[in-house]
């Protein structure tokens, strides 16, 4: 099925001499993978235990033990569970499982509603028919779902293996791999655009309406992109389904052996796989009534079986769905992936490759950042969690993985969402909203003290921290002052928003307020270069630590002038915030306005910030 910076990122020239860039592409041969070659991303937080080198492996904990803000953990929680609800005209899933964790830590895993409540959709009244209650399975912990697209990050993962052992190039032709694909005007296509979705392959054909799979593969041989390789991001199950068969050529074994030999049993995810058994199917999740015209396949209610129709026509297994698993061993498969491919005793990855899962390779394409496999960046299910590093993916049937290196954290939102038909639920609110409350619930410090003012995390909003009038001096300081005036603003600014729709203004007003206008302003932090921000605003990433902000104040000399910061946010997607703290003001070598002075602190108006220690 489909669906709709500044980091630590690997640059390409820490990649080494296996690698040349090329009109703005990386092309790689066998890169001779070294454990030093990239920085790891786990960290410790969050305790764990620690049998490979000192990277956590899970365990279960507090909050606090995780360094995580325990009301956020419970908001999240509340939240998810209004989904179970109206939204808005039908709950958006019968159940979900959610999992949420910052180092090895589980901070929370926490099961709500059903996994099988349905046994049938009424198209004719929209509504769907429930099982008797004593035939209703509610949600638990080990609550087995069909992963739908996150198989994808299975694949990928599997096919980064092989070029890390040399098997597989990425900047191979996949025809060179697979001769009879390049039919169509698929000769050019290479490994790396199907990882990265810039094959120019079409989202999907109904391949399940060949009975054979030889007539399948005709089908996808035939296949010509819609868009020249290369020159555009589409999301398409072609790609992974085209990457299962150069796999299983190049190794001789099927995928779901693959998956098991190579992921899930030195991982120890033993509740991972294709094809779950009968035996499993009471602790699985039911997904849809799949009936004509809405479902390509006539099946009634689907419950222990893909429900993928091309993953269902190609036996249950196929690159680009198919893969069944709970939220715990998503958990193991997060904090591998944190810890740089290594799992107590088992090595999955080396850290130079799990680096290129989580460096984007579609920089000509903004807005489609991709890793190998992964997706980065994406506010519209990442939430706040969302920076240029994090990395995730979503499925079909209502479920979803995101890893954030910077914070160490880990969300796994699984829910029923096609149960009891597809057209029941729309969008991916639930998950947003639970990026949201976990990324509130890692704390952020004030710069200085004991609180910062926080604008808050709301859509839709403008927040306004306003100081008093100070009136300036008429006359430029000649005590030796860099810049074109000596009055100058000055305080620690934070800031992590969704780029270019959410943003910080830094404002003035000469008059009683009613007509602001920009202050120009520098951020600087330690390492880094100072930025300019002409327009006096701030958007986007910033790296999620202070920086010192100054402005020059000489264009309001000898007047009363009011000073605000405003917050305004857009009604979709949310980043993690704004704060500033430590607010002062000086004028020709005197402080006009301190925020360390309660008088001047009690001055402050304040609509939509609070005073905020974490």
């Amino acid at each position: 099925m489909t669906q709709g910076a500044e980091g630590r990122g690997i640059s390409r020239r820490r990649l080494g001499s296996g690698v040349l860039a090329l009109g703005g592409a990386l092309a790689l041969g066998p890169i001779p993978f070294a454990d030093a070659a990239a920085a790891e991303s786990g960290g410790t937080s969050g305790g764990g235990g620690s049998p490979a080198g000192g990277r956590p492996t899970l365990r279960r904990g507090s909050p606090e033990q995780a360094g995580l803000i325990p009301r956020h953990l419970e908001q999240l929680v509340t939240d998810a569970e209004t989904f179970l609800g109206p939204s808005p005209k039908h709950p958006w899933y019968a159940g979900a499982v959610l999992l949420a964790g910052r180092g090895g830590t589980v901070a929370l895993h926490r099961p709500i509603g059903k996994a099988v409540r349905y046994a049938a959709y009424d198209e004719k009244t929209d509504t769907g028919v429930e099982f008797p209650p004593e035939r209703q399975i509610s949600m638990a912990e080990d609550t087995v779902f069909d992963l739908a697209s996150v198989s994808k990050l299975f694949t990928s993962l599997l096919a980064v293996q092989q070029i890390e052992r040399g098997a597989l190039r990425l900047e191979t032709a996949v025809a060179a791999y697979l001769p009879d694909f390049g039919a169509g005007g698929k000769q050019d296509i290479t490994v790396r655009q199907l990882l990265t979705h810039t094959s120019g392959l079409r989202a999907w054909i109904p391949l399940y309406k060949e009975p054979t799979r030889e007539g399948k593969l005709r089908l996808l041989w035939s296949e010509a992109p819609v868009k020249p390789p290369g020159t555009a991001y589409l999301y398409s199950d072609l790609n992974l389904i085209s990457l299962q068969l150069i796999l299983e050529k190049i190794t001789g074994r099927a995928l779901d052996v693959l998956l098991r030999d190579e992921i899930t049993a030195p991982l120890g995810m033993h509740r991972t796989r294709f094809n779950p058994p009968p035996s499993w199917r009471p602790k699985i999740a039911a997904t849809e009534d799949a009936r004509l015209p809405w479902s390509g396949l006539d099946r009634g209610l689907v419950w222990g079986e893909v429900h993928d129709e091309n993953a269902f026509g190609f036996g249950g297994v196929a690159g680009h769905a198919g893969v069944f698993s709970c939220a715990w061993d998503l958990a193991v498969l997060a904090r591998t992936l944190l810890n740089g491919g290594v799992y107590g005793r088992s090595r999955i990855l080396r850290p130079s490759s799990v680096e290129l899962m989580f460096t984007d390779f579609n920089t000509a394409f903004p807005g489609d950042e991709h890793g190998l496999g992964f997706e980065l960046y994406q506010h519209w299910y990442m939430g706040a969690m969302a920076t240029p590093r994090t990395a995730g993916h979503t499925g079909f049937t209502g479920t979803s993985l995101v890893l954030d290196p910077g914070s160490d954290t880990f969300l796994i939102v699984l829910g029923n969402s096609v149960h009891p038909v597809r057209s029941w639920r729309s969008g991916s609110a639930p998950r947003a909203a639970a990026a949201n409350n976990l990324a509130r619930a890692v704390p952020v410090r004030p710069d200085h003290g004991r609180r910062a003012w926080f604008a808050g995390m709301a859509a839709a909003s403008s927040a306004t921290l306003t100081l008093p009038a100070l009136t300036l001096s008429s006359a430029p300081f000649s005590g030796g002052e860099s810049g074109s005036g000596s009055a100058r603003l000055g305080c620690s600014l934070w800031w992590d928003t969704e780029p270019r729709s959410d943003g910080l203004f830094l404002e003035a007003s000469s008059d009683d307020g009613t007509s602001w206008q920009p202050v120009p302003f520098t951020t600087a932090r330690d390492g880094a270069a100072p930025q300019s921000h002409p327009a006096g605003t701030a958007t986007g990433w910033s790296g999620r630590r202070w920086h010192r902000l100054t402005a020059d104040l000489a264009a309001w000399r000898g007047t009363s002038v009011r000073l605000r910061w405003r917050y305004a946010t857009d009604q979709l997607y949310v980043g993690r915030g704004v704060y500033v703290d430590t607010i002062k003001v000086t004028d020709r070598g005197r402080t006009v306005f301190d925020e360390r002075r309660p008088r001047d602190a009690a001055r402050i108006e304040a609509t939509g910030w609070t005073p905020s220690a974490d």
